[in-house]
């Protein structure tokens, strides 16, 4: 098996290193490397390390960098062949490292692969942040095969193929580096969320795969970080998928989403000022904002990449098929 780095990016992840580093180390083979990469915690993350796991190469940034950029500063001082993201809140399970290496070994044009993402409270079910692999619609929306919106389904084998997809969950998310350096990294203004996808669009952009493998099973906590209701995160979520659309989509394409994604996201902030969330509501003028003071910076990025048209994005609006149509599972929507 070629060289493999779990590395971990933590930022005050004290109590998740303490829980479910164990349990990673029984399961990761002697010859893979752990690494965690740490974002300047505060919470005495790193003495913990040093005290009670001194087998672990930690590498510290300066600052707390976000997501993006942080991985970007530690993996640019790991040297392997493979590099697996791994979030601090996934507990992994014997056996999950070797079927996706074998895998994307087995087919050079596979350049991202994930697990099965599984809720670590409720183990039957699909976890939020990956499913069986990520997907969008035409305007950008993202879901995953097992989680439409809050929906989750429970997993009853039927994503039990090993299949192309989209978007791979940077919660465990396998990569190889060459792949990596090519295409830069995770994109360092993104700070947090949706950087997986924008990577995997220029990946997909570039002519790789992204694909995920069933035989890999992990399971994920979520919300460690960020919670659901953070308005801060309302703000990367809307402003950074304004951003991957602008990046990555074909000319023709752009100059026509663009337009109904913002009458969408009007909708959007007048659902949740109806529903008395006025920093949500905030949140979303402040992300567009944002957007449109970045817009000649992603005029750059974008001309270094190839825009094309790449598989596995549902031509249609997941917000009418859910709110409208009632299709609340993956395979009511017939891709």
């Amino acid at each position: 098996m070629k060289k493999v780095a779990v590395v971990i990016l933590n930022w005050n992840g004290k109590k998740f290193l303490h829980d479910l580093l164990p349990t990673l180390i029984q399961h990761t083979p002697a010859d893979v490397d752990i690494v965690v990469g740490d974002n300047a915690s505060t919470d005495g993350s790193v003495e913990f390390l040093q005290q009670q796991f001194p087998q672990i190469k930690i590498i510290q940034n300066d600052k707390n960098y976000g997501f993006a950029e942080g991985y970007n500063k530690v993996l640019s001082q790991v040297d392997t062949d493979y590099y697996v993201l791994l979030n601090s809140d996934v507990e992994v399970t014997a056996n999950w490292i070797k079927p996706i290496i074998d895998m994307m070994e087995a087919d050079n044009d596979i350049a991202v692969c994930q697990p099965k993402l599984l809720s670590f409270y409720n183990r039957d079910t699909f976890e939020y942040a990956g499913g069986a692999g990520g997907y969008i619609d035409k305007y950008g929306y993202p879901f995953c095969r097992g989680r439409m919106f809050t929906t989750l389904e429970k997993d009853n084998g039927q994503y039990n193929d090993v299949c192309e997809i989209f978007w791979a969950t940077g919660a465990a998310m396998f990569v190889k580096s060459d792949i990596w350096k090519q295409l830069g990294g995770l994109d360092g203004d993104f700070f947090a969320h949706m950087e997986e996808i924008d990577f995997c669009w220029r990946a997909k952009n570039a002519g790789y795969k992204v694909c995920y493998c069933p035989q890999s099973v992990v399971y994920h906590i979520g919300g460690g970080t960020l919670p659901s209701s953070s308005p801060f995160k309302t703000f990367l979520n809307f402003r950074n998928n304004f951003s991957l659309l602008f990046k990555n989509l074909p000319k023709q394409q752009l100059l026509y989403i663009l337009p109904i994604r913002i009458l969408l996201d009007i909708v959007a902030g007048c659902k949740f000022l109806a529903e008395k969330k006025p920093k949500e509501f905030t949140a979303v003028i402040k992300a567009h904002w944002e957007f449109y003071k970045q817009i000649p910076t992603l005029k750059k990025k974008r001309k270094e990449i190839t825009q094309r048209k790449v598989s596995n994005i549902y031509n249609g609006n997941i917000v009418l098929e859910y709110y409208l149509k009632g299709r609340k599972e993956f395979s009511r929507l017939g891709m």
